[in-house]
């Protein structure tokens, strides 16, 4: 499962919640904000160390095969 689908589950547990009781909280609204922010600023992170180490992948120079039989 993965981080954004149980991020999902939670942020739909809590806007369930907050339907059943009546009223949205300004804590919710404040707590489901800073889960998206979140979201989005470690989405940020992982997409430019991938193209980070895409670069340095192909910028390496490619490596000389081994004599393992001579």
């Amino acid at each position: 499962m993965s981080a954004n689908s149980k991020n999902t589950r939670a942020q739909s547990r809590l806007e369930k919640a907050a339907r059943e009781s009546g009223k949205t909280g300004v804590h919710y609204e404040v707590e489901a904000r800073a889960v998206r922010e979140k979201i989005a600023r470690l989405r940020a992170l992982r997409l430019a160390k991938e193209a980070a180490d895409k670069n340095l992948a192909e910028a390496a120079p490619p490596k000389p095969p081994s004599d393992i039989g001579n």
